[in-house]
């Protein structure tokens, strides 16, 4: 089996001022500095902090993504950001697709990978997300629905170096709830299985991330799964010693 360096991720959504941010950042480069980890661990901060944490962490293993990217270079795109302007300010990655972006925002699988290409071209790592909601599950339909969500969302010229998928069901974001153990193996086999028609064989070397009301005293349980490749956290990653727990249970 090809082996997967686990990728740890936090999702800032719309928390944290300066203050705050650094703060939070200095936490955990004083925890990376303990010695080599077997993981990578990336922050996504509001986009109003991105550049300050990049320029925080500069000195450390600690990566800096941005939240979300417009799919153009620039132009007039009132209160968007573009890819090339994310990577200017120090990020190496940014989450496209998230289910608050979709909900909220109405994006399409179509304008996802529009903006997942956008973050290639512009040398970012593309962290997309899928996930079916509550009402999809019920009635079954949730292989369905995450399938096609991946093979829609994944641009051409994606590879497991500029790509990672995260896997959040959408009832279990901030809800509490978490899938099973027996859940997220089946569907992450599901997606690896299906990215195997994109990628081929490199489908192998594709990190598939769990996101959903992860939490230190669930982490070890779902970061063992054999197909699941790290965390996309939420809540939890804005508690250094929280996200450092989740962390440290990849190792």
């Amino acid at each position: 089996m090809t082996a997967r360096r686990p990728l740890i991720a936090g999702n800032w959504k719309m928390n944290g001022l300066r203050a705050d941010g650094l703060k939070l950042v200095e936490g955990l480069i004083a925890h990376l500095r303990e010695g080599d980890q077997p993981f990578d661990m990336l922050v996504c901060p509001p986009m109003t902090l991105v550049a300050d944490v990049a320029a925080a962490s500069t000195a450390s293993t600690l990566l800096v993504g941005g939240q979300d990217c417009h799919q153009n270079e620039k132009g007039a795109h009132t209160g968007d950001t573009s890819a090339w302007m994310l990577k200017d300010v120090g990020a190496t990655h940014v989450i496209v697709g998230h289910s608050e972006r979709r909900a909220d925002h109405a994006e399409s699988s179509e304008v996802v990978k529009a903006k997942a290409g956008a973050a290639h071209a512009a040398g970012l790592t593309a962290i997309i997300c899928i996930g079916e909601t509550e009402d999809e599950r019920d009635r079954g339909e949730a292989l369905a629905v995450v399938s096609g969500q991946l093979l829609d969302s994944l641009p051409d010229g994606a590879t497991p170096d500029n790509t990672v998928i995260a896997y959040e069901p959408v009832w279990a974001i901030g809800t509490g709830k978490t899938a099973t153990p027996d859940d997220v193996a089946e569907m992450h086999g599901e997606i690896r299985k299906k990215a195997h028609e994109k990628l081929g064989s490199e489908a192998n070397r594709l990190r598939i991330l769990y996101g959903g009301s992860v939490k230190p005293a669930n982490a070890e349980e779902l970061l063992a799964l054999t197909d699941v490749d790290g965390a996309l956290v939420g809540g939890a990653s804005l508690k250094v010693e929280d996200f450092w727990a989740i962390a440290k249970a990849a190792g």
